[in-house]
């Protein structure tokens, strides 16, 4: 797992990211299990903010991390707010093969949308990058669901990718690490530890 000096540190590869574009390189935000697991080759990656989206447990997954039968709770970019994630350059080389990887392994049930949204940079610039937003019409929406509810609904779900208190603990301790801190995975995560529920170790990649 990488530090947030190790993103400070990879960040100044490039002295003007926006340029980067002109070459065919393109940026994924990741706000998720992305973020410590993202599964493709990248040149640089920074710490990197959104607006207008918020980073929530508001999706039901029927397929990594819980099934139709017992459905877990996924993060979802929910409307609203602000969210801090990690955004990776990728090659323009590396381009087909990576959407064809990001749509595989997002758009299994339809229930992200791919959006192409600008994020900030800490220096202060911004570029266009692509990312997943949940879509409210979808029925895997969760919506904004009670605390106890969400604890509920992870602390007994298990799917494709494993346990969904790991997927919660590790997305929750990887932030911690980068200095992100949100407050609605905090919450979980003091629930399920107080629930004694089984969690896998914390891995760099699953």
């Amino acid at each position: 797992m990488a530090s947030s000096n190790h993103y400070q540190r990879k960040s100044q590869q490039s002295s003007d990211r926006r340029s980067c574009c002109e070459n065919g390189d393109f940026w994924v935000f990741g706000y998720g299990s992305l973020m410590w697991r993202p599964g493709f080759d990248f040149i640089e990656s920074a710490l990197a903010d959104v607006q207008g989206y918020h980073r929530s447990l508001c999706i039901f997954s029927h397929v990594h991390r819980g099934t139709p039968e017992r459905p877990g709770l996924v993060l979802g970019l929910d409307h609203g707010g602000s969210c801090q994630g990690v955004a990776f350059r990728v090659a323009g080389a590396r381009r087909e093969e990576t959407l064809a990887y990001l749509r595989d392994r997002e758009l299994v049930t339809s229930v992200y949308l791919e959006r192409t949204l600008p994020v900030r940079f800490a220096e202060g610039e911004s570029v266009p990058a692509l990312a997943y937003v949940v879509d409210r019409s979808h029925e895997q929406y969760a919506g904004r669901l009670p605390l106890e509810e969400v604890t509920r609904l992870v602390a007994g779900a298990r799917g494709a990718f494993g346990d969904n208190p790991a997927y919660v603990r590790n997305t929750y301790e990887h932030l911690l690490r980068l200095d992100i801190h949100d407050e609605e995975l905090a919450a979980v995560t003091r629930k399920l530890d107080a629930a004694s529920c089984r969690v896998e170790p914390l891995r760099a990649a699953e």
